[in-house]
Parts: structure tokens; sequence; C-alpha cells
């Protein structure tokens, strides 16, 4: 190996450290909100405890009782990354900066869908209503959900009134939630700046796991 080859050799496998080193650092910025074993760190709103538990490590809602399970602090701008399964005919969501209450929270806050969308119970759902959308407010972009039964990957950036949302490493929705001025009367929690994290219960059983969070510094 020549002495410039050498040099170039060191130089790139410098800069590949590095760049592990950064993502390494990025990995770390994120949270778990949920350890597996418990579900300390929620709080149940509405509708009965008992429709949600935690089984083999997984976060599950039964879809029986209502109500949704929320973190117990708020966030406001953040990545938020979890995996999900699906069970026939079931119905979920995300709620995001969502008021610690127990109003409809599609609209007091923010919903993104989770749903059995193949199912035909659902064969007449708007494009709204699919997974990944901003509930009546942002239509996905279709085909990346996987079978039912098999384990979906979501992240979410919400970055002041810029909503991000990637399914499977795809881009789905990526929409300014300040730019609906026709929704602003029914949808008032598309102005709120932070809330709960929370989760649907609706019907059917829905799974999730690696629940991470890193929260942003606040969009100007």
């Amino acid at each position: 190996m020549t002495q410039w080859h050498g040099r170039l050799f060191t130089v790139l496998a410098v800069l590949a450290a590095a760049s592990t080193l950064r993502a390494e650092e990025v990995e770390r910025d994120f949270r778990p909100l949920f350890d597996g074993k418990s579900l300390a760190g929620w709080a149940v709103f509405g509708g009965k405890a008992s429709a949600w538990g935690v089984d083999d490590g997984r976060l599950v809602s039964y879809g029986e009782g209502g109500g949704w399970l929320g973190t117990t602090r708020d966030y406001g701008d953040f990545d938020l990354r979890f995996d999900f399964r699906l069970t026939p005919e079931s119905n979920s969501g995300v709620y995001l900066r969502a008021p610690a209450d127990t109003s409809h929270i599609s609209r007091t806050g923010m919903e993104i869908q989770l749903l059995d969308e193949t199912h035909p119970r659902y064969k007449t759902i708007q494009p709204w209503q699919r997974t990944g959308a901003i509930y009546h407010v942002a239509a996905p972009e279709p085909g990346h959900l996987r079978p039912t039964g098999e384990w979906n990957a979501m992240e979410i950036r919400a970055e002041g009134a810029h909503v991000v949302i990637r399914l499977n490493g795809k881009t789905i929705v990526d929409d300014r939630i300040d730019r609906h001025p026709e929704l602003a009367a029914e949808h008032s929690g598309l102005k709120r700046k932070e809330g709960r994290i929370g989760l649907q219960s609706h019907n059917g059983r829905v799974e999730f796991r690696n629940l991470l969070i890193r929260p942003l510094a606040a969009a100007g």
C-alpha cells in the first residue's frame, strides 16, 4: 500500500467512525415510553383499566372498554417510533398532543389512525381513515401496510405544525396541520403545542412494542 493510499484509508476510517458515533448519539437520544413489564408512566383516561395490559413484553389494547391510555407527561415536538400489530377487524390510533381528559381526542388533540383496513367491515372507509392518516385531516399514501397479523413499524415526527408519518420505511404523510382553515372550527387540537402521547382502545386486539420518543427543540 502506498503512503497516499494509507492516508486515504485512515481518513475514510476516521470519517466512518465519526458517522457511526453520530448515529449512536442519535439513537441514544431516544427514550423508551414502555419498559416491557408494566404500564408505569401511563394513565387510563375513560373506559376500563382492564382494556389494557402487558403480554410477553408487548403493550396490548384488548379493544374492550373504550377510552385511551396516555403518557403521564406532556410532549410538544418529538420523533416517535413504535411497532404495532393488528388483528382482524381491529381499530386503534395514536394520539398526539392530547389533553388529559375524555374529550373527542381526534378533534381536541390529534389522532394517527391504526386500522385493519383490508377487513370487509371497512371497505367503504374514506382515505383519511386509513392506517397512518391524521384522522379526518390528511390521508396517507396507501399500499404500505403489511398483512394483518404482521408487525409494522411507524415513525411520527411532529415539529410545530409540520407532521411527517412513515410506515415501514416509507413516508406516507407529510402535512402542515396549520394549512387546513376549513377544519379549524372542528379540530381545535391542530393548534395545540403539546399534550399527552396516547393509544386508543376502539375494537379488536392491537399490540405495541419498541415505543421510543426523542423530544425536539420547539419549532420556531
